[in-house]
């Protein structure tokens, strides 16, 4: 059965890669399914199928030993009906795991089968707060991105999606300056029996469980710069035998300015997010612990107009953790419903770094050697933040105490190759994680990932 199924996920890749192909004219226009299906101008379909193969040597959690693999599809398919005063829009998720082992590191993260991601209704609205402006509000069960998207984001590398059901209204003036509000309930990832089984179970969303926000951006700064103002609330509390999940009552304030890369400049970015309210430390406990927990993002480029693009990349973050368990309050920071695989590497089954309790400066050189081929080099250092808190994704305390906190040092690196632009893209990738103190403390040794991919758009 195993077979037959990974058999039929091939042929579909295959047929639909043959499809670009074939669909691709002289006219360089990349091939859609719109087009080809001569759909109406108030109908539109659209979507893409993804195959990656994974592999890590070496698991770098506490609780796994050996190494792992995963071969994972990814299919998203959305359909929209576009009328002048309203549209409705509806998107499917397919996303599933084949060839791994039974104590692969598995979860809602990596396995979604068959699951409506979006289903709304969105009201175009002129006029609104200011003559000329444009606005739109759209309800029901969306994906969204704000900002930088490390807090709030639509998952790209990761193979499942964030989904959230709600209202979100967004706002731009005359002057290009920007607000948005946003009002949902997030969506619980979920499947039936094993991981492995690629089984479906409609996702749901819970009362118990709120996420709302607020972001506003001018134009641009006297100087040219650019600015994001937020403000987000988390609230969601724990049902037994519903969520998994530990209370939270947070409330988050961030500020991100930015210069955009130009040619023969300096760019930069600066990120600054404060939480405070209450949380708990730990599944078993019913106390309530004060929460005060900060996360930085500081960066600083140079694009060069030489051969290959070279545009170099000097980065540091830093996540609170918990300085003190004992002590009645809870210092570690949580990154809501963020992306981090552009900043600390692959994901996956992969995926050993969040922004919690890390401490971690690194370089990034990206490269173009060609029209349709762009790569990166990076190397980081990191460090738990605090001594006396876990690296959380790893689930290991630092064993050596106030000795030492360093975890490792992680080498990556990328390449993306456009076979056909916007219809194919062929990428491989590698992370090698070289053990630290902390890691060896643990009786963990360096950590190897691979994968390779391929998406096909329609």
């Amino acid at each position: 059965m195993k077979n037959s199924r990974l058999m039929w996920y091939v042929l579909t890749y295959i047929f639909y890669c043959s499809c670009a192909f074939a669909g691709t004219g002289t006219d360089d226009k990349p091939w859609r399914l719109n087009s080809a299906l001569n759909l109406p101008d108030v109908f539109s379909i659209s979507g893409h199928h993804r195959t990656r193969f994974e592999n890590v040597d070496e698991q770098y959690r506490g609780n796994r030993k050996g190494g792992d693999q995963a071969l994972v599809f990814r299919t998203v398919v959305m359909a929209k009906f576009d009328f002048k005063h309203i549209k409705f829009a509806a998107e499917m998720l397919d996303s599933r795991v084949e060839l791994a082992d039974s104590g692969t590191p598995l979860s809602g993260n990596v396995v979604n089968p068959f699951e409506l991601l979006q289903a709304y209704i969105e009201v175009p609205l002129d006029n609104v707060l200011g003559q000329g402006s444009k606005s739109m509000v759209r309800g029901g069960r969306i994906t969204m991105d704000m900002g930088s998207r490390r807090l709030v984001a639509r998952n790209r590398f990761r193979n499942t999606i964030n989904g959230f059901t709600g209202i979100d209204w967004h706002w731009q003036g005359t002057d290009k300056q920007k607000f948005r509000l946003f009002y949902t309930f997030p969506v619980q990832r979920l499947f039936s029996g094993k991981a492995l089984d690629n089984e479906a179970r409609f996702d749901k969303e819970h009362k118990e469980v709120r996420f709302w926000g607020a972001y506003y951006a001018p134009d641009k700064l006297p100087w040219g710069d650019q600015l994001e103002l937020y403000f987000l609330g988390l609230h969601r509390k724990d049902v037994t035998g519903v969520l998994s999940i530990l209370d939270r009552d947070l409330f988050t304030p961030g500020l991100r300015l930015y210069r955009k890369p130009k040619i023969n400049q300096f760019d930069y970015q600066v990120e600054s997010v404060f939480q405070f309210g209450e949380s708990r430390s730990l599944r078993t406990s019913t106390t309530d612990l004060d929460h005060l927990a900060y996360f930085h993002h500081a960066e600083i480029g140079y694009s060069f107009a030489a051969r290959w693009s070279p545009r170099l990349i000097f980065q540091y973050d830093y996540a609170s953790g918990d300085d003190d368990p004992n002590d009645g309050d809870n210092n570690r920071f949580d990154t809501l419903y963020g992306a981090r695989r552009f900043d600390f590497g692959p994901t996956g089954i992969y995926g050993p770094f969040a922004r919690a309790n890390l401490n971690t400066p690194g370089v990034r050189l990206k490269l173009k050697p060609a029209s349709n081929v762009t790569s990166f080099l990076a190397l980081r250092g990191y460090w738990l933040a605090s001594d006396n808190d876990a690296w959380t994704t790893a689930r290991i305390i630092n064993a050596a105490g106030d000795s030492d906190n360093y975890i490792g040092t992680q080498v990556e690196a990328r390449v993306r190759w456009e076979v056909l632009p916007k219809n194919i893209r062929i990428e491989v990738g590698a992370a090698h994680l070289f053990a630290g103190d902390v890691m060896d403390g643990a009786g963990k040794s360096d950590a190897t990932y691979l994968y390779s991919q391929a998406v096909f758009w329609f």
